[in-house]
């Protein structure tokens, strides 16, 4: 029995050209449409190239091109960058004038207090000298004043030494060389202790050790407290640099920004035919008040700054270069008497060399420094109150020169006792009128009119610094305040005209 199966019909039979496949048979010299890659789905070389994607910021800049071409996108823009010049204006004013303000803050209160404590140090140390070497000379019968004054100065340089110390930078020079002085202080102390004994006792050893330590204080202590001083007015010069330039770039700014708001306005009266927008008013009135405010209070302020370092550094510092002079001085006329021409040195005198005492020749450099000085103290004075003590210094530096010129003919012919009553004091004999006229008297004389003129000068400095800084008093918060109101003047008065298109 014949069984017939069910299913499909045949497939229909393909027509010439065609393949037995279910698609078209390739025709030989016909193009090849492009074909999808397995891996990528993309269109084979042959085919046309896809067009790049395009990044946000340029589909960015074509957004705000089409903005342009509408007024509202236009206002919009304006707007923008209206609010973004007056806060760029007023953040670049507050950050530029709280610079300045803590840079004046450091030389009122820092730098210069520093710079003055190092000035103290020094002078501390070579006072302790000269009346050591004060205090020897006068043998058994040292005055207790003197001792005093010696102990005094001796507790005021460690004093110094660890307030300096603990203003420092650790590992800085000044760090390095407080540490220094430190460690020869004690060095000096016990030299001085010991010639002290052995002068009492009548030892000249004692001579020798005064000597020793005196060369200390000069080659090693000295110098090193000189460049604490130097660095600590270093200090105040980079901080004087810092506070005093003008604000360049919130000026600019401010320039740009009020001018900026000033073509906004003339843009929105020629449109509108209105004279004002109250909201671009108020924030050119609040540019212009910042902008005026820098200007002025930093002229104030560098005006102020500028004459605390004339008026009060400069003065400063003329009158410690005196002062330490005076002192010096003061420590090598007593080791004249002191080493009794045990050390001289080789000179030249008029074409002429010669051996003359080494601190004598000293005490003449240092006078002449002296004298010098307070010719350019006496200058830079600006009033009667800082003239005045300065001419008193300077007369007792003359009568000083002439009582020290007559102690030296006294000991240049012999008479000791006489030449050492006119310097430390005694009194007057037939051989000796001027014993009871000591140059000691003349060196406290300069030395007080000197300290007179120092505090003159810190409260004029003081002063002058203070102005400086009171006139940059608020800036930075208020500059900021008024950016911040400028620009949100300038956000509303563009915010008004775009109302008018809703």
């Amino acid at each position: 029995m014949t069984y017939t199966p069910k299913g499909n019909p045949a497939p229909p039979t393909p027509a010439a050209g065609q393949g037995p496949g279910p698609g078209p048979v390739p025709v030989p010299g016909a193009a090849v449409p492009p074909q999808a890659t397995r891996a990528t789905g993309r269109p084979t070389p042959n085919g046309p190239a896809p067009a790049p994607r395009r990044t946000a910021f340029a589909e960015g800049l074509d957004q705000l091109r089409a903005a342009a071409t509408t007024e509202p996108g236009r206002l919009r823009i304006i707007g923008a960058v209206l609010a973004f010049l007056v806060v760029a204006f007023g953040s670049v004013t507050a950050w530029q004038m709280n610079d300045r303000s803590a840079a004046a803050d450091d030389v009122l209160n820092s730098s210069q207090p520093l710079s003055s404590a190092a000035a103290g140090i020094y002078r501390s140390l070579a006072d302790a000298n000269t009346a050591a070497s004060s205090g020897f000379l006068a043998g058994g019968q040292e005055t207790k004043e003197s001792r005093d004054r010696y102990e005094r100065d001796i507790k005021k340089a460690a004093e110094g030494l660890a307030d300096a110390a603990t203003a420092s930078e650790p590992g800085s020079d000044s760090a390095e060389l407080v540490a220094q002085l430190n460690e020869l202080l004690p060095e000096y102390k016990g030299l001085v202790e010991r010639a002290r004994a052995n002068n009492r006792q009548g030892y000249p050893l004692g001579g020798a050790y005064l000597r020793y330590a005196n060369q200390k204080m000069q080659k090693q202590m000295l110098p090193k407290a000189e460049r604490i001083y130097n660095n600590e007015n270093k200090h105040l010069r980079d901080d004087y640099a810092d506070a005093t330039p003008y604000p360049w770039a919130a000026i600019g700014l401010g320039v740009l920004a009020l001018a900026a708001l000033g073509w906004a306005q003339r843009r929105n009266y020629r449109r509108t035919n209105r004279v004002l927008n109250h909201g671009l008013v108020a924030a050119t009135a609040a540019s212009t008040i910042v902008l005026l405010w820098l200007v002025v209070g930093h002229t104030v302020a560098r005006s102020g700054l500028n004459d605390s370092y004339d008026h009060g550094v400069r003065s400063l510092n003329v009158l410690n270069d005196a002062r330490i002079a005076s002192l010096k001085a003061r420590g090598n006329e007593n080791l004249t008497l002191i080493s009794r021409g045990a050390q001289t040195i080789e000179v030249e005198v008029d074409g002429v060399k010669k051996d003359v005492d080494e601190f004598d020749n000293s005490f003449r450099g240092d006078m002449g420094t002296l004298k010098k000085k307070l010719a350019a103290a006496e200058k830079i004075s600006d009033d009667q109150a800082g003239e005045k003590p300065v001419k008193a210094a300077a007369a007792n530096m003359e009568v000083w020169l002439e009582r020290h010129k007559s102690a030296r003919k006294a000991d240049d012919e012999g008479n000791y006792q006489c030449a050492l009553n006119q310097v430390i004091g005694g009194k007057a004999t037939a051989d000796c009128p001027q014993g009871d006229k000591p140059t000691g008297e003349c060196f406290d004389g300069v030395d007080t009119n000197l300290d007179d003129a120092r505090e003159h000068e810190e409260a004029e400095f003081e002063l002058a610094a203070r102005d400086g800084l009171d006139a940059m008093g608020g800036l930075p918060v208020g500059t900021a305040v008024l950016a911040v109101l400028g620009a949100a003047g300038a956000l509303l008065g563009i915010g008004r005209r775009l109302s008018e298109y809703r």
